[in-house]
């Protein structure tokens, strides 16, 4: 794994990456319904990658990371999908509730594990 450090620069990279990505190609990604939803899922990959940076951010200062950086990324990836189309707002939405969901699944889950690693030591 990663130290927050790391991955927090990691995690801008990539978010300039697809946000360069997204811009270059918004009109073809508008073109058609198909692409519109793809635009969407694209932004919402926005929403994972700066939730990762804000997350990581506020782990390597010695605070809690809680819904502050949920909102302030998915407002983000929603400004970023609107300059795409209309649509990919709504898309990215979703995708991104999708998204938070499985990420706070698998979050349950380490944070499960890693407790019963320390109850039995």
């Amino acid at each position: 794994m990663a130290s927050p450090g790391r991955s927090m620069l990691y995690s801008l990279l990539l978010f300039i990456i697809i946000l360069s990505l997204l811009e270059m190609y918004r009109g073809a990604l508008a073109s058609s319904e198909v692409l519109t939803i793809a635009g969407g899922l694209i932004s919402s990959l926005l929403f994972v990658v700066m939730l990762t940076f804000i997350g990581n951010y506020q782990e390597s200062c010695g605070s809690r990371t809680g819904w502050g950086a949920v909102i302030l990324a998915e407002s983000i990836a929603l400004i970023a999908a609107s300059t795409v189309h209309r649509v990919c707002i709504t898309t990215c939405f979703l995708f991104s509730a999708g998204f938070l969901y499985e990420i706070n699944k698998l979050s349950t889950l380490m944070f499960i594990k890693g407790d019963a690693k320390t109850k039995r030591h």
